[in-house]
Parts: C-alpha cells; sequence; structure tokens
C-alpha cells in the first residue's frame, strides 16, 4: 500500500477554508496583490498526477477551469474540478486525493474552498463524471490559520470511542467537513481502529440532507488522508481494509486499520 506524502503532515495545521478571498480588515480581494503564477498552474497538474488513492482502482481526472466555467462566485482566482468513475468509494476516493491537494497547495500559499453547489459547464471530462470542485487564490502568509484549536469542531468524545491514541485522535477532528457535519466516527479496540461514516438524520446549514450526505461520502475521504497522515507521523505502521460505503445506516464502516507499531 502507498502512503501519502508526510511532508503534508505540517500543513494540516496551517490550512483553512476560504470561504470568501478577501482580506477581512480591508475588503479588499487577495486578487489584487497576489495571484498564482503559471508556473504554479503547471505545478498543481503535476501534484495530481502524483498522489495516491484510496482505492487504485477507480479513474478519476482533474482540470484546472475559469471562474466563468462554474457558478461560484467567493473570489477565487481559479477552480480545480473533480471526475471519476462511478463506483462505490469514489466519493471518498476524490476526498482522499482532494485532500492531498489541499494540503500541497497550502505549502504553495495557494487558499482553497471546497465548493459543493455549483452549477458546472463540463459535466463529464475524458468519460468520468464531475464530483466535486475546490476554488483556489493565491493568499499571503499570514492570512492562513494560526492556531487550529480555536476552529469549531465536535468534542473528542463525540467522534472517538476507545482507548485514546496519542498524536492522532486530538488532530483528525479538524478535518474539514461539508457544513462542518463532521460525519465520523472512529471505534478503537485494543490495535483495531475502525472508521464509520456517522449518517446525521437532522438538517445542518442550508444544505438539503439528501445532498450533504452524498458529501460527508468524500468527508470521509478527508478524513482518512488526515488519519493517515497522523499515523504516519507518529510512526505507527498500519494496514488497511477498505469497505464498500454503500449502507444508509446510522454507523457505515468504511475502513479498518491494522496497526502495527
Amino acid at each position: 500500500m502507498n502512503r501519502i506524502n508526510n511532508d503534508l503532515y505540517p500543513m494540516i495545521f496551517k490550512r483553512k477554508s476560504f470561504h470568501i478571498f478577501k482580506d477581512p480588515p480591508t475588503g479588499k480581494a487577495y486578487h489584487d496583490a497576489y495571484s498564482i503564477s503559471d508556473d504554479e498552474l503547471k505545478r498543481i497538474q503535476e501534484i495530481w498526477s502524483s498522489l495516491v488513492p484510496l482505492d487504485p482502482g477507480i479513474r478519476t481526472a482533474m482540470r484546472i477551469a475559469e471562474n466563468e466555467e462554474t457558478s461560484c462566485q467567493r473570489g477565487q482566482e481559479k477552480v480545480v474540478l473533480f471526475y471519476s468513475e462511478e463506483k462505490p468509494n469514489a466519493l471518498a476516493n476524490i476526498g482522499y486525493l482532494g485532500e492531498q491537494l489541499d494540503l500541497y497547495l497550502a505549502q504553495m500559499n495557494i487558499g482553497t474552498l471546497w465548493f459543493g453547489l455549483n452549477k458546472n459547464e463540463m459535466p463529464d471530462y475524458e468519460d468520468l463524471k464531475y464530483v466535486i470542485m475546490i476554488a483556489i487564490g493565491k493568499v499571503p502568509e499570514k492570512a492562513f490559520r494560526k492556531d487550529m484549536f480555536k476552529a469549531k469542531r465536535k468534542e473528542l468524545g463525540e467522534i472517538w470511542e476507545g482507548p485514546l491514541l496519542d498524536g492522532a485522535s486530538e488532530i483528525v477532528r479538524f478535518a474539514p467537513s461539508a457544513c462542518n457535519s463532521q460525519p465520523w466516527k472512529v471505534i478503537r479496540e485494543d490495535d483495531r481502529l475502525d472508521v464509520c461514516r456517522y449518517r446525521n438524520e437532522k438538517k445542518i446549514g442550508v444544505m438539503p440532507q439528501d445532498g450533504l450526505v452524498v458529501y460527508n461520502h468524500i468527508d470521509i475521504g478527508i478524513f482518512l488522508c488526515f488519519l493517515e497522515l497522523c499515523l504516519s507521523h507518529e510512526g505507527i505502521s498500519f494496514q488497511r481494509t477498505l469497505y464498500d460505503d454503500i449502507g444508509n445506516e446510522t454507523m457505515n464502516l468504511v475502513a479498518r486499520y491494522q496497526l502495527q507499531g
């Protein structure tokens, strides 16, 4: 099993979701003073081809598009569109890949926003279906997160059952998710971690419940990216078993990790 580049681990603490690409004190758009260079755009394409998939059996594609091709209007410079085959775990796979790219972009001082409620002029690409996009824009270093632990997240006891895992339990809960729904639960028993997608029946934010469930499949892939970076950073090797997340229960088993030291 290939592992995610652990150089991305520090970016967990730096990244943030830019809900609008403007400098809060001045209200000025970041792109008035900063912009993504052509070399950086080329680098983003190169990074995509190097990312580790959650499921290598699922074909995916990414393209960088102009804002006018989508309905996203958050002051971004460009948008990154993700496409995939329609298979079990395809959405989690996109979340897992896209979050790696998100963290790479933080290294480049490129801000990001996962954006789901989007109309896209190219719903098919390379015989693959459009899934979701990330809005991107160059921002100053100071615009990124200063203290991740101030972010609003569920209490640890809501997302983790069983003995805590130093260096992982407290960190993984800061993974981004649609409407900050945090649809995950980890159950630890000895050296085994079961990661489940938690289905919340309550309405969260403005997104319809059915739509939120779709995006929560993507969110769980983002969460697995964070979890594996934390495990690797702590020197904990593991074997992962991935399960087809096709259930509609309150708790749906997605992945099982056997920890090996």
